[in-house]
């Protein structure tokens, strides 16, 4: 059976049509990465053809030490449960011998499988194999490329946790576990540097895209714009959206707060002469000065202080230049 592409919905922003998923196919760059997940769907079966398949308890299998997911779709889960229920486990997982603890195995990949054996309290098929765990996050980001529905979020945050980890300086392993060009990683790091708390609250967002996320990424580097897009996402509004239309309203809420007028700082003075013949209201907002002429000798004044501005300015800039400034 073709596999589905799970790159289709995290590389653009736009729902595929079949006019669409043809032409897709036939360009260079997307050419090539349709060949690579082809790549890395075969490298995902290699690593269990020929191995042994063995029973395992799942209470006696731990999850791998790197989350590739941010949530489950229970609906895609509810479906898998039902497919091991009715006809059996047809895949089997992959496990490694625990790297701490004896007599205990971490899984590789088939967490979603693992997680079914458990609710139907069934035994869960298995390869093992003695991997490191250089190993391990090559196989598990492959097979998850190549099988998995997982979002660009998803797949950011699983190559920031291979970097993190500094298993080797120029970041093959993770170009290799997750089959993608530097500059598609160099946005993923990017990417996963947004506060944990507010990709958290956006959670997968399956269907946004890396030019969608890089956008946000860069709206949030100014300080008093992510101080309001956190207060945001803990708003009702906010929290009452699911899905991709939780990212869709922090994006329009970020977006909005540079359109919003800056309120200005307004001072105002009071000016009134010895004799009381004139006075005078200043407001000053930081980038205009007013001054507004009163009583008796008003109209006279203002014109003396017109025909001396250059006077007056000349003065103004002496003092300045005295002053060092």
């Amino acid at each position: 059976m073709a596999r589905k592409n799970p790159f289709m919905n995290v590389m653009s922003d736009t729902a595929p049509d079949e006019t669409v998923i043809l032409d897709y196919t036939v360009k260079g760059a997307s050419k090539s990465l349709m060949h690579s997940l082809d790549d890395l769907a075969a490298k995902a079966d290699r690593l269990l053809e020929g191995e042994a398949v063995v029973e395992l308890d799942p209470d006696s299998i731990d999850g791998s030490f790197v989350r590739d997911r941010l949530e489950d779709d229970e609906a895609d889960f509810n479906e898998l449960l039902t497919a091991i229920r009715d006809r059996g486990q047809d895949t089997p997982i992959m496990v490694r011998p625990h790297p701490s603890e004896t007599g205990r195995y971490m899984v590789v990949f088939g967490h979603r499988r693992l997680r079914a054996a458990k609710a139907l309290k069934r035994k869960v098929r298995a390869v093992v194999k003695d991997l490191k765990d250089q190993d391990h996050l090559v196989a598990q980001g492959q097979e998850n490329s190549a099988r998995a529905n997982l979002s660009f979020l998803e797949k950011a945050l699983f190559a920031a946790e291979i970097a993190r980890r500094q298993f080797d300086g120029d970041n093959a392993i993770t170009l290799s576990a997750l089959s993608i060009d530097r500059a598609t990683l160099s946005k993923m790091l990017a990417v996963s540097t947004i506060p944990r708390d507010v990709l958290d609250g956006v959670g997968a967002a399956k269907g946004i895209g890396r030019d969608r996320w890089y956008e946000l990424k860069i709206l949030l580097e100014r300080p008093s714009t992510l101080e309001k897009a956190v207060a945001f996402t803990q708003s009702d509004e906010f929290k009452a959206k699911v899905g991709d239309d939780r990212f869709n309203a922090l994006l329009t809420h970020v977006k909005s707060i540079g359109k919003q007028p800056r309120s200005k700082t307004v001072k105002t003075q009071k000016w009134v002469s010895d004799d009381k013949f004139v006075s005078a209201d200043l407001k000053s907002d930081g980038k205009t000065y007013t001054v507004a002429l009163k009583a008796k000798d008003a109209a006279g004044f203002g014109d003396y202080i017109a025909e001396n501005l250059g006077d007056l300015y000349q003065s103004y800039r002496s003092q300045k230049d005295q002053q060092g400034e």
